[in-house]
């Protein structure tokens, strides 16, 4: 018992220390799995604090799995090759946790994103466990598509709405 105790004071004390998002310098990388209709990837992004509630980063996608029911369509407009399934995007976030103020290990952040294939918005939101690990998830939407006439079955692969899960690290 006195073990289990020990154990769990601390894990609290290592709870209370870990922060979401501490301002200017700080640095976050995460990675974590992409979905979206007819595909599913990988996802990885980099931000960086500029000033206490702002930071900017890189994100990427990675989509491995394509739904066969795209690859049969009558046209066989979908040429998944790479080009198809990758995007890299720059990205501004609006840090708002200690707005917010639930807690200190929590971040909700939305933000305006600038990519390959379109311009968009995210919401995401982190909780840190200890102080380098934590996990995320984000909700991504496309505002403006880069072709406005009718998309084929390839180019609406990261044209859509897209949910991010995973790891969120401290560096």
């Amino acid at each position: 018992m006195k073990n289990l105790l020990f154990l769990l004071t601390i894990l609290s004390v290592s709870l209370v220390n870990a922060q979401a998002f501490i301002g200017k310098n700080d640095n976050k990388f995460q990675v974590g799995a992409n979905f979206q209709d007819n595909a599913s990837g990988i996802n990885v992004s980099y931000d960086y604090g500029i000033g206490e509630n702002i930071s900017i980063g890189l994100s990427s996608t990675y989509l491995l799995g394509v739904d066969d029911a795209l690859k049969d369509n009558d046209n066989d407009d979908l040429n998944a090759g790479f080009d198809s399934r990758f995007d890299i995007r720059a990205r501004f976030n609006a840090n708002l946790g200690n707005v917010i103020n639930v807690s200190d290990n929590f971040d909700l952040y939305p933000g305006l994103s600038l990519g390959l294939k379109n311009f968009g918005g995210h919401l995401g939101a982190r909780y840190f466990f200890t102080d380098g690990f934590g996990i995320y998830t984000e909700l991504n939407v496309p505002f403006a598509k880069y072709k406005s006439d009718k998309l084929t079955a390839a180019e609406t692969l990261h044209n859509q709405f897209t949910i991010n899960l995973g790891a969120s690290f401290n560096l």
